[in-house]
């Protein structure tokens, strides 16, 4: 057999939810679609938990990801066991090192970020102007206003993200000193070899904020649309029309578990989101084998 020396690197996606409400219909989808992308590849699936966000943390939360992913019935092949395993030893708080190691270097890059001390209350970029090194003072990444991210994406085609309009000096470091949700974000994917990246069209600027940070410091220049591919799915809308969101929910609602129907709620909607006939939505096997003749 011939040998190709420009073999496309190996399948590496991974499950990146983070413990700040229930998993709702749009999570529930975006991990089956994941799923489905990986095993199609004969790839490795991580479970990435993104708990920086301290405040919002919830131990209901941080169960409720594991029991949807039973619920599905889909499997990973790296990550946490259970709550306990992630806390002890899969907790992002855990690789703080990493995250300021990147951040001292963007700060030491002349001109790539500034401390800020506005609220968001407070309009207009470099309103608050502080050195970096100002106690309580946020980061923000210096994000010229014509800035434009273009990559290629798997699902939507070339995207060409006016970064400078969408995503105007995004915060890289919190008030707290602790970093940011992209930078981390970039960090991450970098440590678990990610190559696969599959997330809804309201991420989009997400990704071109992390693309455009990534290239900025050569050690995480090896996040960038050559060598990550990106799948950007559409949303799921409520009846009204409004995005699905953990901040939509009722309180009190248990996100997509309590949904009667049962996960075949969630094979269904990613049956039609790939255009797959009905029939294909009626079980995960079901699923696998129609995504597999696509």
């Amino acid at each position: 057999a011939m040998t190709n020396d420009h073999q496309a690197p190996p399948i590496i996606g991974r499950l990146a939810p983070t413990p700040s409400g229930y998993l709702h219909l749009g999570n529930a989808v975006n991990f089956v679609l994941t799923w489905l992308l990986v095993r199609r590849a004969g790839g490795t699936l991580h479970l990435r938990i993104d708990d920086l966000d301290r405040a919002r943390l919830r131990r209901v939360y941080l169960d409720n990801i594991f029991r949807v992913i039973d619920w599905l019935k889909i499997g990973y092949d790296h990550g946490p066991s259970g709550p306990d395993d992630f806390l002890a030893h899969h907790s992002q708080l855990l690789h703080l090192p990493d995250y300021n190691r990147a951040l001292r270097r963007l700060g030491q890059r002349p001109g790539l970020a500034y401390g800020s001390q506005r609220t968001r209350t407070s309009e207009g970029v470099g309103e608050g102007l502080v050195p970096l090194a100002t106690p309580g003072a946020a980061w923000r990444a210096h994000v010229p206003p014509r800035a434009v991210v273009t990559f290629a994406d798997a699902w939507q085609g070339v995207v060409s993200v006016p970064l400078g309009a969408e995503m105007a000096d995004f915060i890289i470091r919190k008030k707290d000193g602790v970093a940011a949700y992209q930078l981390a974000s970039v960090v991450d994917d970098l440590r678990l070899g990610t190559t696969l990246v599959v997330r809804g069209l309201d991420l989009l600027p997400s990704t071109a904020a992390q693309l455009w940070l990534a290239a900025r410091l050569p050690e995480t220049q090896a996040f960038n649309a050559a060598r990550v591919q990106f799948h950007h799915h559409p949303l799921l809308t409520d009846a009204t029309g409004q995005k699905l969101s953990k901040s939509t929910q009722a309180v009190g609602e248990a996100g997509v578990l309590a949904h009667p129907a049962g996960p075949v709620v969630v094979y269904q909607a990613v049956a039609r989101r790939l255009g797959l006939p009905a029939e294909a939505g009626e079980s995960l096997a079901a699923l696998q084998a129609g995504f597999a003749t696509m």
